[in-house]
């Protein structure tokens, strides 16, 4: 059950990377910091007070880029290999073949779930709205990712399910889509 729950946590901060690549990282870094989740040991730096600064000064600075078109392309480019990272980080108990093999498969797999559901969003919002929208829409996904990143830690399945009400069968679900 424990490996489960690991995993969970890990799937669901995955996908959250693919809408912002810092923030899971910044989160994880303060729970850490807390003392309330486990680093595997190549990743104990994240649990220190210098990644705390560098990972928040990053977080505002990606944040804010989200609000400059093309700036986000460049983001969204990092998204698999830190939902693969974010993933390693905390499967401690995990043999590092197996710790490996979830990190790439699921982890990087949530994330490019999250990232193609963010390009789809920009996507509809750019062809609806002629980009107007983009960043009230870059405003949400910061939010979500803020607020998934916590719930992946607090209450994991929530997380899990939000995640999973986020992905392309729900953006087709949307008022004024017809299937």
């Amino acid at each position: 059950m424990e490996y489960l729950l690991s995993i969970l946590i890990e799937v669901s901060r995955s996908a959250t990377s693919g809408f912002r690549v810092f923030v899971p990282f910044l989160v994880l870094n303060i729970f850490s910091l807390a003392g309330w989740i486990e680093l595997a040991p190549a990743f104990s730096w994240l649990g220190t007070y210098p990644a705390l600064a560098a990972l928040t000064v990053a977080t505002i600075l990606e944040i804010t880029a989200y609000f400059f078109p093309h700036m986000d392309n460049l983001l969204a480019a990092a998204a698999v290999p830190a939902g693969a990272l974010i993933t390693a980080a905390v499967l401690v108990d995990f043999p590092p073949i197996l710790a490996w093999a979830l990190a790439i498969v699921a982890g990087g797999g949530a994330a490019l779930g999250g990232s193609a559901v963010s390009n789809l969003l920009h996507t509809g919002s750019t062809a609806a709205t002629g980009g107007a929208a983009n960043p009230v829409l870059s405003a949400v996904e910061s939010l979500f990712a803020v607020i998934n990143s916590f719930l992946a830690l607090i209450i994991p399945v929530l997380a899990f399910f939000t995640v999973s009400f986020t992905g392309p069968d729900c953006f087709l679900c949307l008022p004024g889509n017809k299937q």
